[in-house]
């Protein structure tokens, strides 16, 4: 539409590494803990109300929804800056698809157990001063949170970074970084929502992190090691054989 092609076949696989690798930066040791905690400080409730009065939860929707756009808005930069940069050195397309790969592959070894990168098991977090209780605190606690636990998220955040900056186009690029802050933006406004009925899964989450990250690591690794043998373009190619309504979309 309009001449300008953003989903389509080829992004697809993409889109889909980009929303696991949100999800699974929620559900990083760092993150899916605070995450009643933050919800209680930026609603203004207590956490015992948060947990078990329905006013409490009420009052937390939309703070969380403005802390999702906070974050949301320091990745969608993140994804238009590394996807400028690949734009801009577009004749060495082959070389960034060669890098992104190789960091994917490493990444997913951070994960697997392989090794571990001591920089990315950090967390550097910001204070964001007296902000809770209102919708522009919940907001500029969505800017926080995102420059400050990128040390945390750094193996998935910087895996899709890579591959926005792998793309030809600054426009596709960004919507990764849309995707993967979806990914890791949805699940706080569930837990707003829905946060009794969730304590079990998150703890179910919470004692079976290891298996997670291990499964995580595979999935990147398998991706890094696609995009350097040219398997992406393949699966795009079979995405488009096997469901050809793809073909209409961008």
């Amino acid at each position: 539409m309009f001449g300008i092609e953003i989903i389509d076949a080829g992004l697809m696989p993409a889109m889909i590494v980009a929303l696991f690798a949100g999800v699974l930066s929620f559900l990083s040791p760092c993150v899916l803990p605070i995450v009643p905690p933050y919800l209680a400080y930026m609603s203004g409730v207590s956490l015992a109300d948060l947990q078990n009065g329905k006013e409490g939860r009420n009052r937390a929707l939309l703070p969380a929804l403005f802390f999702v756009m906070g974050l949301s808005t320091v990745f969608l930069f993140l994804g238009f800056t590394a996807s400028a940069i690949g734009v801009a050195f577009l004749q060495y397309q082959s070389y960034f698809n060669t890098v992104a790969g190789i960091l994917v592959m490493a990444f997913g070894a951070h994960f697997i157990g392989v090794y571990r990168i001591p920089f990315l098991d950090r967390e550097a977090r910001l204070d964001a001063g007296d902000r809770g209780g209102s919708a522009f605190g919940a907001y500029i606690l969505g800017l926080a949170f995102a420059f400050g636990w990128t040390p945390c998220i750094g193996p998935q955040l910087g895996a899709i970074l890579s591959i926005a900056a792998s793309e030809a186009s600054v426009t596709r690029g960004t919507f990764l970084l849309g995707i993967y802050a979806a990914g890791l933006g949805i699940p706080f406004l569930l837990v707003a929502a829905f946060l009794p009925r969730l304590k079990g899964v998150m703890g179910w989450m919470k004692r079976h992190m290891d298996r997670i990250e291990k499964v995580m690591g595979l999935l990147l690794w398998t991706i890094g090691l696609m995009m350097l043998t040219g398997g992406f373009s393949a699966f795009s190619f079979w995405l488009l054989e096997t469901f050809p309504a793809l073909a209409v979309l961008g």
